[in-house]
């Protein structure tokens, strides 16, 4: 029984490591069975050619957005560039977006105002917002929890490494939780506790590539092939088949981003 296709959720094509073999990585991941990547923009440039990469690349669609890390870069025209890009038909999420203390590279303030200018922009397009958060569970959950009064919110946390309680106030408010190759490592047995909890109908996968190389690949340039790695190791913990897995984590993608089948 061959392992139904797989889709990265969450990568960065656009990364300067990609840039001599990017078409190498893609066709690698299409014959590793990756039917579909979603190529993730971080700043306004990075967003640009997030949809480049999906206009030339059949399997490959954007996200748009501006990284909490770089909001404090942003030019007074860049958020109007990616609202206007955010229609683009290759085009399927918004971000990514949230709020990062590991990093001092922005004010708390300013990244908590782009993190409602992408919710508020994934409202109004109806296309679902992703969400990078690092060391900020609180602040995230009271800002999507302010979101959520109006209705389930439709959106992602995306490389998951926070704590059952955070996983379970995002689930509440309608998010889906996606994990990536931090989940492989072999210290982060709690992480994959929380992954085996996380209900069949919410749970993603994604490589976050060219960062966080699964085990046993870590330290080595991430790529959408080994989405399969990290679908592995969940699967074991989840004590199911690879291939139902590969199913589950694939038709949730669908329903939230709107791949094409």
């Amino acid at each position: 029984m061959s392992t139904p296709a797989l889709i990265d959720t969450h990568c960065h094509l656009d990364e300067s490591s990609f840039e001599n073999d990017v078409a190498n990585v893609i066709e690698s991941a299409e014959k590793a069975g990756i039917v579909s990547m979603l190529t993730i923009g971080t700043t306004r440039e990075s967003s640009e050619r997030a949809v480049a990469l999906a206009e030339k690349y059949s399997s490959v669609y954007a996200a748009v957005g501006i990284q909490p890390n770089y909001v404090a870069e942003a030019k007074a025209d860049d958020w109007e560039r990616i609202v206007e890009l955010s229609s683009h038909p290759r085009v399927l999420a918004v971000g990514e977006t949230g709020l990062d203390k590991y990093w001092d590279h922005a004010p708390l303030e300013l990244q908590a105002d782009y993190f409602d200018r992408h919710i508020e922009l994934s409202n109004q397009i109806g296309k679902p917002f992703i969400v990078h958060n690092r060391e900020a569970d609180a602040e995230v959950v009271e800002q999507l929890t302010r979101h959520g009064k109006e209705g389930s919110l439709r959106g992602v946390m995306h490389s998951f490494c926070a704590d059952q309680k955070t996983a379970d106030a995002c689930l509440e408010l309608g998010m889906y939780i996606s994990f990536a190759g931090m989940a492989t490592f072999k210290r982060n047995e709690e992480l994959r506790e929380i992954a085996g909890k996380i209900p069949s109908d919410r749970i993603l996968v994604e490589t976050d590539s060219p960062y966080l190389s699964p085990h046993p690949m870590r330290g080595k340039r991430n790529e959408p092939a080994r989405v399969a790695l990290t679908a592995q190791v969940i699967a074991d913990v989840r004590e199911i088949s690879i291939e139902e897995f590969s199913e589950q984590t694939t038709a949730n993608a669908r329903r939230l981003f709107d791949f094409p089948v």
